[in-house]
């Protein structure tokens, strides 16, 4: 993205009176935002890899996979998959932890909302299914509970 249009989009946002712009080309992600009215904006662009879903072009048919024993914790919604409340807090859980039901296990940021994710059973966290910053689609597992 050059400055020309970072010029125009800036432009459009005082025009409609925005205070937030994101965009995302690749692997960046650029942010404009005003902080109040009238203010001049605040441009952050962020270099962050994306996955890329490999699949094989010629596959055999798929059996049907055995479930793996114990229960799954899935996403509620789709977003964007944190493991802990801030870059520099713990883990709210890893393999091994004790979990209960109202035990918040992770947080999935959805259209700028941060959504604490409950466990909803009781058990110990086996497995963590999903990488820190990983999108997550609706459904998908999360963590295996035994």
């Amino acid at each position: 993205m050059d400055l020309d249009q970072i010029r125009a989009l800036t432009e459009l946002m005082v025009d409609n009176d925005l205070t937030e712009i994101m965009l995302r080309d690749g692997e960046t992600r650029v942010v404009i935002r005003r902080s109040q009215p009238g203010a001049g904006p605040v441009v952050t662009a962020v270099h962050q890899p994306m996955p890329v879903a490999v699949q094989p072009v010629h596959a055999a048919p798929a059996a049907v996979a055995a479930e793996p024993a114990g229960q799954s914790i899935k996403s509620p919604m789709v977003g964007t998959f944190y493991s802990t409340p801030s870059p520099d807090s713990p883990a709210f859980v890893t393999a091994g932890s004790r979990v209960e039901p109202d035990t918040v296990v992770c947080i999935i940021e959805a259209m700028k909302v941060f959504n604490e994710i409950k466990a909803e059973v009781s058990g110990t966290i086996e497995r963590v299914l999903v990488s820190n910053g990983q999108p997550v689609e609706y459904g998908q597992p999360l963590f295996l509970v035994k």
